[in-house]
């Protein structure tokens, strides 16, 4: 089966980018596991050198990972052969003679890179974008003129469109949304946000990952900042429309369906916003077709899945929401902490941890745990899932979990 994705084809069965194919955390139809533990169902499990809260991405017979040194003096990409684990490719892309000191959640490999044939593009935020061949394990390009002030490390990741690679820069001195050739690494456009900032620089910056969209027979960059989130043509740059509310910082990914778009809003006081797509210009008083303000997360995205909006907030307490309306269906207390982004996969739902936790969950309502699952280490990273195969990041290792045959 084949996946209209970036303006191109992607064959499915590849996990490419943040959050998977549609960039909204859906694996394809393939079942994965939904019990494991260090002892049961683990395909491979490989030490990664190196910190970094960057998911893994799948293509071909390779994974690869964004990693960095505890200090951030050394940024490069892990690459492991998909059927054993085994290192394949160590990668030092970029050795930066300074660094900015980051947030104590934050690595300096937190961007999840994008892949595809032949190819992994590389974000390390304000240290550059760049380009390495899959095969080889070979630098094609660097871009280092894309610098920024960051105020606590680098966050977004970068998205793929036709021939361009696009990029998030919300720091406290600069904010703008571009487009890198992905031949070359040089830019072909740039758009500095629009609407107004607060006076105070930390509440300018943001960490978001834009999400892709196809409306209107025109495919939208979904573009989330502090303060404002922007709808762009992802073919010019050329900004559609844009909401306006109070909060910074922002990190979750926005996810649409039909002709509506929801994202968060950002520390400290975050709200879920639904946002009807259409309109052009400031549509924050036309557009904005319903709020909803009680555990909305700041750092893991949300879900769609048939029509109800699934959240989890960084304390652990999961909502479930009429997508259409905003209505709450119910509230269910996980437990624990959270960074990561869900999975929807084989008709299931998956929530990661920090305490290195996994909860899988039916879509009743109440839902049902399925099981808990344990691993050694924390997981911040978002998960990945192809084939029928569960990617899982944690602080010190890459897991390959799926059921096995007895």
């Amino acid at each position: 089966m084949l996946l209209a994705l970036w303006g191109t084809r992607v064959m499915a069965g590849q996990w490419p980018q943040f959050r998977g194919p549609t960039g909204q955390g859906i694996a394809d139809g393939r079942p994965v596991a939904v019990v494991w533990s260090e002892k049961q169902n683990i395909t491979w499990k490989t030490a990664i050198d190196g910190r970094g809260h960057a998911s893994p991405v799948v293509w071909g017979n390779q994974v690869w990972l964004a990693t960095a040194a505890p200090d951030g003096k050394v940024l490069g990409a892990i690459g492991l052969n998909r059927a054993t684990g085994a290192i394949e490719h160590t990668v030092t892309v970029f050795q930066p003679a300074q660094v900015e000191e980051i947030h104590g959640d934050n690595t300096y490999a937190s961007p999840t890179p994008v892949i595809e044939e032949g190819r992994l593009y590389l974000d390390f935020g304000t240290y550059g974008v760049a380009c390495v061949e899959t095969a080889s394990g070979r630098v094609l390009w660097r871009n280092n003129d894309v610098a920024i002030q960051h105020g606590g490390g680098p966050g977004s990741s970068p998205v793929m469109f036709g021939e361009t690679l696009l990029i998030h820069r919300d720091g406290q001195d600069q904010q703008y949304v571009a487009a890198l050739d992905k031949r070359t690494g040089r830019m072909r456009w740039k758009r500095p946000r629009t609407a107004p900032y607060r006076e105070n620089p930390i509440t300018h910056r943001a960490f978001a990952t834009p999400l892709l969209y196809e409306q209107g027979g025109r495919t939208l960059l979904i573009s989330p900042a502090a303060d404002q989130c922007h709808a762009y043509d992802a073919a010019t740059g050329e900004e559609l429309w844009h909401v306006r509310y109070v909060g910074f910082s922002n990190v979750p990914c926005p996810v649409a369906g039909g002709d509506l778009v929801y994202l968060c809003t950002g520390f400290f006081s975050p709200e879920l916003w639904a946002v009807r797509l259409g309109g052009a210009g400031d549509v924050t008083n036309s557009h904005v077709v319903w709020r909803y303000k009680a555990q909305v997360p700041e750092i893991p995205s949300p879900i769609l899945v048939d029509g109800r909006l699934y959240f989890v907030s960084n304390k652990g307490v999961l909502t479930c929401l009429d997508a259409a309306t905003g209505e709450r269906i119910y509230v269910h207390r996980l437990g624990g902490n959270y960074n990561a982004s869900p999975l929807y996969a084989g008709g299931r739902l998956y929530f990661c941890s920090r305490e290195g936790l996994t909860r899988v969950l039916t879509l009743d309502a109440p839902p049902q745990v399925l099981a808990t699952n344990k691993l050694d280490g924390a997981l911040m990273a978002s998960p990945a899932a192809v084939d029928g195969e569960l990617y899982l990041r944690t602080e010190t290792h890459l897991y390959r979990i799926e059921e096995r045959t007895p």
